[in-house]
């Protein structure tokens, strides 16, 4: 995942020095007043977008699978203290169930 993160990011940094350059250069209009850099910034990321989704698709389903296993690994986590617990729980009532019981027979026995 971080590798994903880090090529996006390459890639919006040359299409920001790209279009930084385009700008200067005057070939691309520049922004209103100080604006100017947030307009290489935003025409950088709409330039960047579709650049990335078709450089790094391979790279974003790899991203993806590792997602993937992650989530199903934490589910497969809860799942066993669940059952731990819910195993604990259900000990913790027989044992008590059990002890009433011998109370019970204990009494009964006594009268």
């Amino acid at each position: 995942m971080l590798r994903y993160t880090l090529m996006r990011l390459g890639i919006f940094v040359g299409c920001f020095l790209v279009v930084w350059g385009l700008v200067y250069s005057e070939i691309l209009p520049r922004g209103l007043g100080d604006s100017n850099l947030l307009w290489v910034l935003l025409l950088s990321l709409v330039v960047s977008a579709p650049i990335s989704f078709v450089a790094l698709r391979k790279e974003r389903d790899r991203a993806s699978v590792d997602v993937v296993a992650r989530v199903d690994r934490a589910k497969a986590n809860l799942e066993a203290n669940r059952t731990q617990e819910d195993d604990a729980d259900d000990a913790a009532r027989a044992q008590s169930k059990g002890g009433a019981q011998a109370q019970g027979s204990a009494q009964a026995q006594g009268s």
